[in-house]
Protein backbone atom coordinates (compact mmCIF):
# COMPACT_ATOMS: atom_id res chain seq x y z
CA UNK A 1 0.00 0.00 0.00
CA UNK A 2 3.31 2.43 1.08
CA UNK A 3 5.00 1.01 -2.12
CA UNK A 4 1.74 2.51 -4.30
CA UNK A 5 1.34 5.72 -2.58
CA UNK A 6 5.24 6.31 -3.25
CA UNK A 7 4.63 5.72 -6.79
CA UNK A 8 1.48 8.60 -7.57
CA UNK A 9 3.65 10.95 -5.56
CA UNK A 10 6.62 9.98 -8.01
CA UNK A 11 4.15 10.30 -10.83
CA UNK A 12 2.82 13.17 -9.69
CA UNK A 13 5.84 14.97 -9.33
CA UNK A 14 7.00 13.91 -13.30
CA UNK A 15 3.57 15.47 -15.05
CA UNK A 16 3.99 18.49 -13.06
CA UNK A 17 7.58 19.00 -14.06
CA UNK A 18 6.50 17.87 -17.43
CA UNK A 19 3.71 20.59 -17.62
CA UNK A 20 6.07 23.70 -16.68
CA UNK A 21 8.55 22.40 -19.19
CA UNK A 22 6.14 22.39 -21.87
CA UNK A 23 4.59 25.60 -20.83
CA UNK A 24 8.23 27.08 -21.10
CA UNK A 25 8.74 25.81 -24.81
CA UNK A 26 5.07 27.34 -25.46
CA UNK A 27 3.33 24.12 -26.25
CA UNK A 28 0.05 23.20 -25.40
CA UNK A 29 -0.61 22.35 -21.65
CA UNK A 30 -3.21 19.80 -20.47
CA UNK A 31 -5.98 21.47 -18.02
CA UNK A 32 -6.38 18.25 -15.95
CA UNK A 33 -3.72 15.57 -14.61
CA UNK A 34 -3.55 13.06 -17.30
CA UNK A 35 -4.39 9.25 -15.11
CA UNK A 36 -0.75 7.77 -13.82
CA UNK A 37 -2.49 4.39 -15.23
CA UNK A 38 -1.89 5.60 -18.60
CA UNK A 39 0.71 8.28 -18.60
CA UNK A 40 1.11 9.88 -22.33
CA UNK A 41 4.54 11.14 -23.34
CA UNK A 42 5.21 14.14 -25.97
CA UNK A 43 4.95 12.09 -29.52
CA UNK A 44 6.63 13.93 -32.69
CA UNK A 45 3.24 12.63 -33.98
CA UNK A 46 1.40 15.06 -32.16
CA UNK A 47 3.37 18.19 -33.66
CA UNK A 48 2.35 18.44 -36.74
CA UNK A 49 -1.16 17.87 -36.17
CA UNK A 50 -1.00 20.91 -33.48
CA UNK A 51 0.74 23.47 -36.59
CA UNK A 52 -1.84 22.21 -38.88
CA UNK A 53 -5.26 23.74 -35.97
CA UNK A 54 -3.40 26.93 -35.90
CA UNK A 55 -2.41 27.37 -39.39
CA UNK A 56 -6.18 26.85 -40.13
CA UNK A 57 -7.74 28.59 -37.15
CA UNK A 58 -8.35 32.47 -37.94
CA UNK A 59 -6.24 35.53 -36.91
CA UNK A 60 -7.60 37.84 -34.81
CA UNK A 61 -7.12 40.26 -38.13
CA UNK A 62 -8.50 37.89 -40.30
CA UNK A 63 -12.06 37.96 -38.37
CA UNK A 64 -11.91 41.64 -38.12
CA UNK A 65 -11.94 42.26 -41.87
CA UNK A 66 -14.47 40.09 -42.17
CA UNK A 67 -16.93 41.69 -39.77
CA UNK A 68 -16.21 45.10 -41.07
CA UNK A 69 -17.07 43.54 -44.26
CA UNK A 70 -20.35 42.15 -43.43
CA UNK A 71 -21.15 45.43 -41.99
CA UNK A 72 -22.58 46.76 -44.55
CA UNK A 73 -25.92 44.27 -44.02
CA UNK A 74 -25.39 42.81 -40.23
CA UNK A 75 -24.45 44.72 -37.42
CA UNK A 76 -22.37 43.91 -34.36
CA UNK A 77 -24.46 40.83 -33.04
CA UNK A 78 -24.64 39.53 -36.44
CA UNK A 79 -28.28 40.12 -36.90
CA UNK A 80 -29.10 41.95 -40.27
CA UNK A 81 -29.14 45.64 -40.45
CA UNK A 82 -32.63 47.61 -40.50
CA UNK A 83 -34.23 47.48 -43.75
CA UNK A 84 -31.20 45.31 -45.42
CA UNK A 85 -32.67 43.69 -47.96
CA UNK A 86 -33.64 39.82 -47.31
CA UNK A 87 -35.50 39.13 -50.75
CA UNK A 88 -36.23 40.49 -53.55
CA UNK A 89 -38.75 38.84 -56.36
CA UNK A 90 -37.72 38.22 -59.82
CA UNK A 91 -40.20 39.60 -61.09
CA UNK A 92 -43.10 37.28 -61.37
CA UNK A 93 -46.08 38.39 -62.27
CA UNK A 94 -48.23 36.48 -60.69
CA UNK A 95 -46.68 37.51 -57.36
CA UNK A 96 -47.15 40.80 -55.76
CA UNK A 97 -44.38 40.31 -53.08
CA UNK A 98 -42.04 43.24 -54.36
CA UNK A 99 -39.31 42.53 -51.56
CA UNK A 100 -38.65 41.81 -48.00
CA UNK A 101 -36.62 43.61 -45.30
CA UNK A 102 -35.18 43.44 -42.51
CA UNK A 103 -36.46 44.61 -39.15
CA UNK A 104 -34.27 43.21 -36.67
CA UNK A 105 -35.61 42.80 -32.94
CA UNK A 106 -39.37 44.20 -33.69
CA UNK A 107 -41.29 43.83 -30.84
CA UNK A 108 -43.86 41.37 -30.77
CA UNK A 109 -46.55 43.26 -28.99
CA UNK A 110 -50.05 43.17 -30.22
CA UNK A 111 -50.73 46.44 -28.42
CA UNK A 112 -48.01 48.81 -30.35
CA UNK A 113 -48.27 50.89 -33.44
CA UNK A 114 -44.43 50.56 -34.35
CA UNK A 115 -44.82 51.42 -38.57
CA UNK A 116 -46.19 54.26 -40.54
CA UNK A 117 -45.71 55.39 -44.10
CA UNK A 118 -45.79 59.52 -44.18
CA UNK A 119 -47.17 60.93 -47.29
CA UNK A 120 -43.64 61.62 -49.16
CA UNK A 121 -43.38 57.79 -49.10
CA UNK A 122 -40.60 57.64 -46.16
CA UNK A 123 -41.12 54.63 -43.64
CA UNK A 124 -41.18 55.47 -40.03
CA UNK A 125 -40.02 51.77 -38.13
CA UNK A 126 -39.59 51.44 -34.18
CA UNK A 127 -37.18 49.35 -33.10
CA UNK A 128 -36.54 48.78 -29.18
CA UNK A 129 -35.50 53.34 -28.60
CA UNK A 130 -34.40 53.97 -32.08
CA UNK A 131 -37.04 54.91 -35.23
CA UNK A 132 -35.63 54.36 -38.74
CA UNK A 133 -36.16 55.76 -41.66
CA UNK A 134 -36.70 54.78 -45.02
CA UNK A 135 -37.43 56.13 -48.28
CA UNK A 136 -39.76 54.03 -50.53
CA UNK A 137 -38.93 55.49 -53.45
CA UNK A 138 -35.26 55.91 -53.38
CA UNK A 139 -35.07 52.15 -51.41
CA UNK A 140 -32.64 53.84 -48.87
CA UNK A 141 -32.12 53.72 -45.85
CA UNK A 142 -32.29 58.01 -44.92
CA UNK A 143 -30.80 57.46 -40.99
CA UNK A 144 -32.38 57.20 -37.31
CA UNK A 145 -33.96 58.97 -34.41
CA UNK A 146 -31.57 58.02 -31.68
CA UNK A 147 -32.88 59.21 -28.13
CA UNK A 148 -29.36 58.37 -26.78
CA UNK A 149 -26.27 56.23 -27.31
CA UNK A 150 -26.35 52.90 -28.02
CA UNK A 151 -25.73 50.82 -24.90
CA UNK A 152 -24.34 47.23 -24.18
CA UNK A 153 -24.29 47.21 -20.38
CA UNK A 154 -26.81 45.23 -18.64
CA UNK A 155 -28.56 47.67 -16.08
CA UNK A 156 -28.43 50.33 -19.00
CA UNK A 157 -30.25 48.13 -21.52
CA UNK A 158 -32.79 47.47 -19.17
CA UNK A 159 -33.18 51.11 -18.73
CA UNK A 160 -33.77 51.33 -22.54
CA UNK A 161 -35.82 48.85 -22.78
CA UNK A 162 -38.23 51.15 -20.83
CA UNK A 163 -37.56 53.83 -22.70
CA UNK A 164 -38.19 51.52 -26.02
CA UNK A 165 -40.77 53.38 -28.49
CA UNK A 166 -44.73 51.89 -28.10
CA UNK A 167 -46.29 54.17 -31.03
CA UNK A 168 -44.95 56.19 -33.90
CA UNK A 169 -47.44 58.53 -36.51
CA UNK A 170 -46.36 61.30 -39.00
CA UNK A 171 -48.24 64.66 -39.37
CA UNK A 172 -50.26 65.10 -42.57
CA UNK A 173 -47.87 66.98 -44.02
CA UNK A 174 -44.98 64.38 -43.51
CA UNK A 175 -42.69 67.06 -41.85
CA UNK A 176 -43.22 66.44 -37.99
CA UNK A 177 -42.85 62.40 -36.81
CA UNK A 178 -44.49 61.91 -33.52
CA UNK A 179 -42.87 59.10 -31.15
CA UNK A 180 -44.52 57.57 -28.03
CA UNK A 181 -42.62 55.62 -25.35
CA UNK A 182 -43.52 52.78 -22.89
CA UNK A 183 -42.55 55.34 -20.19
CA UNK A 184 -45.17 57.80 -21.29
CA UNK A 185 -43.10 60.58 -23.16
CA UNK A 186 -43.97 62.44 -26.53
CA UNK A 187 -41.54 63.63 -28.69
CA UNK A 188 -42.16 65.46 -32.00
CA UNK A 189 -39.17 65.10 -34.26
CA UNK A 190 -38.04 67.40 -37.58
CA UNK A 191 -36.86 64.57 -40.00
CA UNK A 192 -35.51 66.94 -42.62
CA UNK A 193 -33.12 68.55 -40.11
CA UNK A 194 -32.77 64.89 -38.02
CA UNK A 195 -33.80 67.22 -35.05
CA UNK A 196 -36.11 66.76 -31.70
CA UNK A 197 -38.38 70.11 -31.66
CA UNK A 198 -39.82 69.73 -28.35
CA UNK A 199 -41.35 66.99 -26.05
CA UNK A 200 -44.70 66.97 -24.86
CA UNK A 201 -46.27 66.62 -21.70
CA UNK A 202 -45.84 63.36 -20.59
CA UNK A 203 -48.80 60.10 -19.87
CA UNK A 204 -48.65 58.08 -16.42
CA UNK A 205 -48.00 55.04 -18.31
CA UNK A 206 -47.36 53.53 -22.31
CA UNK A 207 -48.65 55.98 -25.01
CA UNK A 208 -50.38 53.29 -27.26
CA UNK A 209 -51.50 55.58 -30.18
CA UNK A 210 -51.35 58.44 -31.50
CA UNK A 211 -53.29 60.64 -34.49
CA UNK A 212 -53.60 63.91 -36.06
CA UNK A 213 -55.45 66.43 -36.50
CA UNK A 214 -53.90 69.14 -38.55
CA UNK A 215 -51.71 70.89 -36.21
CA UNK A 216 -53.42 69.38 -33.10
CA UNK A 217 -51.79 65.63 -32.11
CA UNK A 218 -54.09 63.51 -29.88
CA UNK A 219 -52.11 60.72 -27.56
CA UNK A 220 -53.37 58.07 -25.70
CA UNK A 221 -52.23 55.84 -22.83
CA UNK A 222 -52.57 52.67 -20.75
CA UNK A 223 -54.36 54.24 -17.85
CA UNK A 224 -56.86 55.07 -20.75
CA UNK A 225 -56.26 59.07 -21.01
CA UNK A 226 -56.47 60.93 -24.16
CA UNK A 227 -54.22 64.02 -24.16
CA UNK A 228 -54.91 66.78 -26.90
CA UNK A 229 -51.53 69.01 -27.64
CA UNK A 230 -51.21 72.00 -29.88
CA UNK A 231 -47.30 72.19 -30.23
CA UNK A 232 -48.07 76.09 -31.19
CA UNK A 233 -49.74 76.64 -28.19
CA UNK A 234 -47.53 78.52 -24.68
CA UNK A 235 -49.27 75.49 -23.17
CA UNK A 236 -49.41 72.78 -25.51
CA UNK A 237 -51.80 70.35 -23.49
CA UNK A 238 -55.27 72.05 -24.17
CA UNK A 239 -57.58 68.49 -24.03
CA UNK A 240 -57.74 66.11 -21.68
CA UNK A 241 -60.52 62.81 -22.01
CA UNK A 242 -61.12 59.76 -20.40
CA UNK A 243 -62.26 56.46 -21.65
CA UNK A 244 -63.24 53.23 -19.27
CA UNK A 245 -59.54 51.51 -20.12
CA UNK A 246 -56.11 51.19 -22.16
CA UNK A 247 -56.04 53.55 -25.41
CA UNK A 248 -55.42 50.60 -27.84
CA UNK A 249 -56.06 53.00 -30.87
CA UNK A 250 -56.89 56.19 -32.17
CA UNK A 251 -57.89 57.94 -35.29
CA UNK A 252 -59.18 61.01 -36.17
CA UNK A 253 -62.12 60.67 -38.94
CA UNK A 254 -60.80 61.92 -42.50
CA UNK A 255 -62.92 65.18 -41.89
CA UNK A 256 -61.61 65.90 -38.98
CA UNK A 257 -64.32 66.05 -37.13
CA UNK A 258 -64.57 62.95 -34.99
CA UNK A 259 -62.51 60.84 -33.05
CA UNK A 260 -62.23 57.02 -32.75
CA UNK A 261 -60.43 55.64 -29.63
CA UNK A 262 -60.69 51.93 -29.20
CA UNK A 263 -60.50 50.54 -25.61
CA UNK A 264 -58.76 47.07 -24.52
CA UNK A 265 -62.21 45.99 -22.60
CA UNK A 266 -64.00 46.33 -26.03
CA UNK A 267 -65.13 49.56 -26.66
CA UNK A 268 -64.97 51.85 -29.89
CA UNK A 269 -65.33 55.24 -28.59
CA UNK A 270 -66.06 58.08 -30.90
CA UNK A 271 -66.22 61.67 -29.70
CA UNK A 272 -67.08 64.77 -31.48
CA UNK A 273 -63.98 67.55 -32.76
CA UNK A 274 -64.70 69.74 -29.45
CA UNK A 275 -61.78 68.95 -27.34
CA UNK A 276 -62.80 70.96 -24.45
CA UNK A 277 -60.48 71.80 -22.33
CA UNK A 278 -57.94 70.20 -19.39
CA UNK A 279 -60.15 70.35 -16.42
CA UNK A 280 -63.29 69.67 -18.46
CA UNK A 281 -64.93 66.24 -18.09
CA UNK A 282 -65.58 64.94 -21.56
CA UNK A 283 -67.66 61.95 -22.39
CA UNK A 284 -68.06 59.93 -25.65
CA UNK A 285 -70.83 60.83 -28.04
CA UNK A 286 -71.55 56.98 -28.72
CA UNK A 287 -70.20 53.59 -27.50
CA UNK A 288 -70.27 50.55 -29.44
CA UNK A 289 -69.05 47.58 -27.80
CA UNK A 290 -67.09 43.85 -29.51
CA UNK A 291 -66.04 40.90 -27.72
CA UNK A 292 -62.12 41.84 -27.91
CA UNK A 293 -59.95 45.03 -27.52
CA UNK A 294 -60.60 47.47 -30.42
CA UNK A 295 -56.83 47.44 -31.59
CA UNK A 296 -57.04 47.32 -35.66
CA UNK A 297 -59.09 50.22 -36.67
CA UNK A 298 -59.57 52.72 -39.22
CA UNK A 299 -62.29 55.24 -40.59
CA UNK A 300 -63.18 54.56 -44.37
CA UNK A 301 -62.27 57.17 -46.58
CA UNK A 302 -64.79 57.51 -48.82
CA UNK A 303 -67.75 57.11 -46.12
CA UNK A 304 -66.73 59.20 -43.25
CA UNK A 305 -69.17 57.96 -40.99
CA UNK A 306 -68.35 54.57 -41.54
CA UNK A 307 -65.67 52.98 -38.69
CA UNK A 308 -63.71 48.98 -39.41
CA UNK A 309 -62.58 47.49 -36.58
CA UNK A 310 -60.83 44.00 -36.77
CA UNK A 311 -61.34 41.36 -33.69
CA UNK A 312 -58.55 39.98 -31.60
CA UNK A 313 -57.65 35.82 -31.33
CA UNK A 314 -60.93 35.51 -28.70
CA UNK A 315 -63.74 37.04 -31.58
CA UNK A 316 -61.49 37.03 -35.12
CA UNK A 317 -64.35 39.04 -36.95
CA UNK A 318 -63.85 42.15 -39.02
CA UNK A 319 -66.79 44.63 -38.36
CA UNK A 320 -67.47 47.89 -40.32
CA UNK A 321 -69.80 50.15 -37.77
CA UNK A 322 -72.08 52.58 -38.70
CA UNK A 323 -71.17 55.75 -36.08
CA UNK A 324 -74.58 57.67 -36.89
CA UNK A 325 -77.17 54.98 -35.69
CA UNK A 326 -74.47 53.85 -33.65
CA UNK A 327 -74.74 49.85 -35.09
CA UNK A 328 -73.11 47.16 -36.95
CA UNK A 329 -74.15 47.32 -40.45
CA UNK A 330 -71.13 44.32 -41.80
CA UNK A 331 -69.36 41.77 -40.07
CA UNK A 332 -67.48 38.73 -41.28
CA UNK A 333 -65.48 35.77 -39.44
CA UNK A 334 -62.37 35.49 -40.38
CA UNK A 335 -61.08 33.04 -37.71
CA UNK A 336 -57.87 34.57 -37.19
CA UNK A 337 -56.43 37.22 -35.03
CA UNK A 338 -56.91 40.76 -36.73
CA UNK A 339 -53.81 42.55 -35.65
CA UNK A 340 -53.90 45.42 -38.11
CA UNK A 341 -55.74 47.16 -41.13
CA UNK A 342 -56.12 49.86 -43.50
CA UNK A 343 -57.90 51.33 -45.81
CA UNK A 344 -56.43 51.98 -49.63
CA UNK A 345 -58.65 55.16 -50.80
CA UNK A 346 -57.07 54.61 -54.30
CA UNK A 347 -58.04 51.39 -54.82
CA UNK A 348 -61.07 51.23 -52.83
CA UNK A 349 -59.63 48.02 -50.30
CA UNK A 350 -60.00 47.43 -47.05
CA UNK A 351 -56.51 45.63 -45.32
CA UNK A 352 -56.13 43.19 -42.86
CA UNK A 353 -53.00 42.25 -40.98
CA UNK A 354 -53.82 38.74 -39.25
CA UNK A 355 -52.15 36.51 -36.61
CA UNK A 356 -52.32 32.67 -36.35
CA UNK A 357 -52.81 29.90 -37.91
CA UNK A 358 -51.79 31.56 -41.31
CA UNK A 359 -50.05 34.64 -40.51
CA UNK A 360 -51.96 36.51 -43.51
CA UNK A 361 -52.86 39.54 -45.48
CA UNK A 362 -56.50 39.85 -46.81
CA UNK A 363 -57.45 41.99 -49.03
CA UNK A 364 -61.17 43.06 -48.96
CA UNK A 365 -63.46 45.00 -51.60
CA UNK A 366 -66.93 46.21 -49.83
CA UNK A 367 -70.06 47.37 -51.69
CA UNK A 368 -72.39 48.54 -48.69
CA UNK A 369 -73.40 46.69 -47.53
CA UNK A 370 -71.43 43.51 -48.42
CA UNK A 371 -68.13 42.95 -47.46
CA UNK A 372 -66.11 40.14 -49.67
CA UNK A 373 -62.34 38.63 -49.52
CA UNK A 374 -60.67 39.75 -52.96
CA UNK A 375 -57.16 38.60 -52.37
CA UNK A 376 -54.91 37.25 -50.00
CA UNK A 377 -51.03 37.37 -49.21
CA UNK A 378 -48.66 35.35 -48.00
CA UNK A 379 -45.01 36.65 -46.69
CA UNK A 380 -44.76 36.76 -42.86
CA UNK A 381 -44.21 33.40 -40.75
CA UNK A 382 -45.01 35.27 -37.76
CA UNK A 383 -48.41 37.35 -37.41
CA UNK A 384 -48.67 40.70 -39.24
CA UNK A 385 -48.47 43.16 -36.54
CA UNK A 386 -48.47 46.46 -38.87
CA UNK A 387 -49.93 47.96 -41.92
CA UNK A 388 -49.32 51.09 -43.88
CA UNK A 389 -49.18 52.32 -47.48
CA UNK A 390 -47.89 54.86 -49.53
CA UNK A 391 -49.90 57.36 -50.39
CA UNK A 392 -50.68 56.73 -54.11
CA UNK A 393 -51.60 53.43 -52.63
CA UNK A 394 -49.78 51.63 -54.93
CA UNK A 395 -47.43 49.91 -52.85
CA UNK A 396 -48.12 48.59 -49.50
CA UNK A 397 -45.96 48.00 -46.22
CA UNK A 398 -46.48 45.02 -43.43
CA UNK A 399 -44.39 44.44 -40.42
CA UNK A 400 -44.35 41.46 -38.58
CA UNK A 401 -43.28 39.66 -35.60
CA UNK A 402 -41.06 37.40 -37.70
CA UNK A 403 -38.79 40.70 -38.03
CA UNK A 404 -39.34 41.43 -41.25
CA UNK A 405 -41.13 44.00 -43.87
CA UNK A 406 -42.85 43.11 -47.24
CA UNK A 407 -43.33 45.32 -49.53
CA UNK A 408 -46.18 44.56 -51.90
CA UNK A 409 -47.49 46.38 -55.01
CA UNK A 410 -51.61 45.87 -54.54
Amino acid sequence: MQEREVARRISYRRFRRRILRRRGEGAPVASTPLSTRRRCFPCAECDPVRQRLVLDSPTRDSEAATSSCAGSEHDGTGDPRPFALLDRMSGDPQSEEVMKLAAPALLNDYYTNLLDCSCHGVLALALGSAVYLWNSETQTLEGSLQPGPHIRAPAERSYLQRQAVSSVRWSRDGRLLSVGTRQGHIKLWDVEQKSKVMSLQPHLSTVGAISWKQHLLSSGSVLGRIHHHDPRAPTPLVGVALQPDSVCALDWSPGEERLASGCKNGSLCIWDGDIGGVSRERRPIVTMRQPSAVKAMAWCPWQRHVVTTGGGWKDGALRIWDVQSASCIDSVQTHSQICSLLWAEERRLLVTGHGPPRHHITCWTWASPSLRKSLQLAGHLDRVLHVSSSSGGGRMFSAGADGSICVWDV
